[in-house]
Parts: structure tokens; sequence; C-alpha cells
């Protein structure tokens, strides 16, 4: 089984930053791709940003250029630099993973996610 935990959400100013984490742990054979999504009170879940096994990072037209993505192979971990922030950014902010484990193919797993509020 594969668990995926987030971390870093807080309460922020308009103009400001944070930074996501995502790491995901278990029998873990290989990731295939991970990535974060959000949803906002009333609002289904959106795409952020998402990397797959060709390196290439997607990102929502409203993340581009003020959020980025990276990821560590080696600790199974995603971060999710937000700058410039927005009220409209206040969401949820969940974790995907893609992952092959030592007993099962290519699973989809999710955090629990992690509370982004942009208020003055």
């Amino acid at each position: 089984q594969v668990e995926v935990v987030e971390y870093g959400g807080a309460l922020v100013q308009p103009g400001g930053s944070l930074r996501l984490s995502c790491v995901a742990s278990g029998s873990i054979r290989s990731i295939h791709f991970m990535g974060w999504y959000r949803q906002a009170p009333g609002k289904e879940r959106e795409l952020v940003a998402r990397k797959g096994s060709s390196g290439t990072v997607y990102y929502a037209d409203y993340a581009k250029g003020r959020f980025t993505f990276s990821r560590d192979n080696d600790k199974n971990m995603a971060t999710l630099q937000m700058n410039r922030l927005k009220p409209e950014d206040t969401a949820i902010y969940s974790c995907n993973v893609g992952a092959s484990t030592t007993t099962s193919r290519l699973g989809d797993y999710w955090g629990q996610g992690t509370q982004v509020t942009v208020s003055s």
C-alpha cells in the first residue's frame, strides 16, 4: 500500500508565498507520476501541476509563472512553490501519486490534503 502525506498549508496574505510538500511512502516499487490538485469550496477539484514519467511538468494556466512544481525521485517527494498568491487560490491542495508497488501494478493514491487560505 502507498501512503501520501501533504504538509505546508497555512493562512497567508495576498501576494505572499507558500511551499507545499508531499511525501509518498510504503511498499513502492516505482512512482510513475506525481501531481497537485486543489478544490475550493463549492467547486470541483482541478489540476494545479503534474509531472509524469516523461519529465515534463504540466501547469494549469492560473499556475503558470506563479507556481513551481519540483520532484525529488530519491525521496518520493513533490513540492509546490506558490508565489504571488491570490484569494482565489484558497483551497484544499491534495497530492496525487501514481505508483506501482511490490504487490500491485499502477495504482492511484491520494493524500488527505492541506488547507491553503489566502486572506488579509
